[in-house]
Parts: C-alpha cells; sequence; structure tokens
C-alpha cells in the first residue's frame, strides 16, 4: 500500500486536502467518494520524496499509448451499446475486454471501477485527462444530467470524427513540402560531400580557371567536407528549437501570431481555428453546457495562443453581458462573415444550430484551400528542387564543355 496527497472539496464546497493509503489513484478516488469528498483528479499523487517519490519515465516510442482514433471507435460502440440498453458498466466491460490497446483496455476498467464504487460515468473519465479531455468529460457530465448520455455520446463521435478529418487535412499540406525539402537537403548533402569532391579532383590539372558557377560549387562543397559537422548540428538544433518552442508557453507566444501571417499556410490555419472553435462551441451548447464554461474549454482547445486569446476575450464579453458577436467584431482572426452570421444565431435562440453550419462550411474551406495549396506548391517545389539539382550538376559540367569547344 503506498501513501497519496490529495486535494478536493467537501460537501459544503470547502477546499480539503490530506493524505490516504491506497493501492492506487482509483483506490484513493472511491475512499474520498466514500467520505463524500470530490477530489481533483491532477492532485491525487503518490507522497515521498527523494528515493521514496514515485518516479515515472515516458521513454518516446515505448510503451501503448490511446490514439485519437482509438477515442472516436470506443465512443462510437460505448453509443451503440448504451442505445440498445445495456448499462454503462456493462458496456464498459465489454469494450475493455474486447480493446486491442492495453492503455485503452487499463483505462477502462479503471473507469468502470470509478462506477462500480458509487461515481459517475463523468467521473470516472475525470480520473483519466490523458484519454478523454475537458470537452469529452463537460458533455458527458451534461448528458447524465440532463438523461441524454446516447444523444451525448453519439455527438461526441461526430465531433471526433470531423476534428480527426480536419487535422488529417492539416497534416496532409504539411507531408508533401516537408518530404521534398527533405529530399532536397538529403540530395544536396550527398551531392556536396561524394560527388562534387571527384569532379574538383578531376579538374585540378584543368589547365587554366574555371568558370565562376564551378568554382562556387567546388568552394561550397570544401566548405561542407570541412564543418559537415556543424552544419547538420545546426540544422538539427533550428529544427529542435522550433518543435521545442511550440510545446512551451513563452515559444507559442512568440511563433503562433507568425504563423497567422504566413502565405498561404497563415489563411489555412484561420480557417482551421475557426472551423474548429465553431464545432466544439457548437456541439458544446447543444448538449447543454454553459456558454462560460464551454468558452473556457474551446479557449483551452484553440490550438493557437492568438484564437485562445481572442475566445478569452470573448468570454469576459459575455461574462459582463454582451452577446457572443460583440467583443469578436475587432478580431484579427474570425472572418466578418463568421461573426454576423453568430450574432444572427444568437439574436434568433440558434446559435448552436448556427454555429454547427458555419463549422461545416469552414471545414469544407480547409479541404478546397489545402487542395489549391497542394496544386500551387508541387510544381513550385519541382522546380525548385529541378533548379537547385540541374544548376549542381551544370556548374560541374561547364569545364568539360570548355575542353569540347578548344578541342573542336
Amino acid at each position: 500500500m503506498a501513501k497519496f496527497l490529495y486535494e478536493g472539496t467537501d460537501a459544503s464546497g470547502k477546499k480539503v486536502s490530506g493524505e490516504l493509503e491506497a493501492k492506487d489513484k482509483v483506490a484513493v478516488f472511491n475512499q474520498l467518494r466514500a467520505k463524500k469528498i470530490t477530489p481533483v483528479a491532477s492532485k491525487i499523487r503518490p507522497k515521498g520524496t527523494g528515493m521514496n517519490a514515485e518516479i515515472n519515465i515516458n521513454i518516446p516510442g515505448l510503451g501503448a499509448k490511446v490514439k485519437g482514433k482509438d477515442v472516436v471507435i470506443f465512443t462510437r460502440q460505448f453509443s451503440t451499446m448504451i442505445d440498445a440498453g445495456l448499462s454503462i458498466v456493462q458496456a464498459l466491460d465489454i469494450l475493455a475486454k474486447q480493446a486491442d490497446n492495453p492503455a485503452l483496455k487499463k483505462t477502462l476498467f479503471k473507469v468502470k471501477e470509478v462506477i462500480e464504487s458509487g461515481g459517475t460515468l463523468a467521473e470516472g473519465l475525470q480520473t483519466n485527462k490523458k484519454v478523454f479531455d475537458d470537452l469529452y468529460c463537460n458533455m458527458i457530465d451534461a448528458g447524465e444530467k440532463g438523461g441524454i448520455l446516447q444523444t451525448i455520446l453519439e455527438r461526441l463521435a461526430i465531433h471526433q470524427e470531423k476534428a480527426m478529418k480536419l487535422k488529417r487535412e492539416v497534416k496532409t499540406a504539411l507531408i508533401y513540402p516537408a518530404v521534398v525539402i527533405s529530399a532536397a537537403v538529403i540530395v544536396t548533402s550527398i551531392l556536396m560531400l561524394f560527388v562534387i569532391p571527384t569532379f574538383a579532383e578531376m579538374f585540378k590539372d584543368f589547365g587554366s580557371s574555371l568558370p565562376l558557377p564551378t568554382q562556387i560549387v567546388i568552394a561550397i562543397s570544401d566548405f561542407f567536407l570541412q564543418w559537415w559537422y556543424l552544419i547538420f548540428g545546426t540544422m538539427g538544433g533550428i529544427v529542435y528549437s522550433l518543435l521545442y518552442s511550440l510545446k512551451v508557453p513563452r515559444g507559442q507566444e512568440i511563433l503562433h501570431p507568425i504563423a497567422l501571417r504566413l502565405p498561404v499556410f497563415g489563411g489555412i490555419i484561420k480557417k482551421v481555428a475557426v472551423a474548429r472553435f465553431t464545432r466544439t462551441l457548437g456541439t458544446m451548447l447543444s448538449s447543454g453546457v454553459p456558454v462560460l464554461e464551454a468558452l473556457d474549454i474551446c479557449s483551452r482547445t484553440a490550438g493557437n495562443k492568438v484564437v485562445e486569446k481572442e475566445i478569452l476575450r470573448a468570454r469576459i464579453g459575455i461574462a459582463e453581458g454582451k452577446r457572443l458577436a460583440e467583443p469578436l467584431h475587432n478580431s484579427s482572426v474570425f472572418p466578418q462573415m463568421a461573426v454576423s452570421m453568430i450574432g444572427v444565431g444568437d439574436e434568433t435562440g440558434a446559435l448552436d444550430a448556427m454555429l454547427n453550419k458555419l463549422a461545416d462550411f469552414y471545414e469544407d474551406e480547409v479541404n478546397n484551400a489545402v487542395g489549391a495549396m497542394k496544386q500551387l506548391i508541387e510544381p513550385v517545389m519541382i522546380l525548385g528542387l529541378g533548379s537547385l539539382i540541374g544548376g549542381l550538376v551544370v556548374a560541374m559540367y561547364l569545364p568539360i564543355f570548355k575542353i569540347a569547344s578548344v578541342v573542336g
């Protein structure tokens, strides 16, 4: 048995904290429920310092992980089982036993244990925030309280499927240029490190000055040979720094506004943000989640710091008594057409339906923009790669052409 620290609220709403002895976090949760304490799942942690502290080592690539696709399939199957009349515990037990992913299997059994000990489905899901996010848990909570769990599960499945499709479109847009640029770097490196030095050795006894393009290419190749470790180290450092910066708040504050201003990509990022916001907010409002809570969750799932600030600004406006469209009017992200339609939906009492229509429209816009970008980028990338490789080859053959003209 291990000791765990916890934080939560008691029946009167007062914040409490302490420690318990239990075999795992689920057991802690069950003990607190029995004491009429609602725990904060993220605040339940093993007690200990130094050698007695629990050490969690996450090695990328090792161990099972629950993917978005697994959650989508689970949600769809769970919805079908609840609609067929199975109890929540029965459905979870069946889905856990048939799950191919060990991490998902373990997660579902934990959720089932919480429910069997008297907790709700939402409370069980909240103990696994890495798998089921705030959007998922809040919608399930609203579904349980409103007695429409099956309907909510159906909406969640549709929402997740559309979100995955949107994410797939964006990935598709990035894969092609990434592959072409990687190929250009590899081919150029091979030419500079192995092919051009061979030509340079041949031209040592050329007997006259080499053409300027040839001299430049050989000089670059010599620099590659001498400082290759520095060049590749710098390139790797830049890539690592960008990826790391995108994960930390300070880096996101700098890079996210830049991303929105990028040619072609910036427009797609804005459309993705609008589609994600309208889909998430529309789904939550139609499920009975309060608007302020829904906006708070939307801001955390925005994916861009600029968009997050815009949503939080709208939340503050609504808290002050304004309609949703008012604080969005001067937004640099949300188009005026979208803001106007949100205003109409708000005035007519059909905001959730209007948001879902906007989401459909902007998802189609993203799809069309990605298709157009691929058609634009493909010839540009091919032309750029061809010019680079062709230029290097021509530069190395110029001396040979010069010899041929002299002999002729």
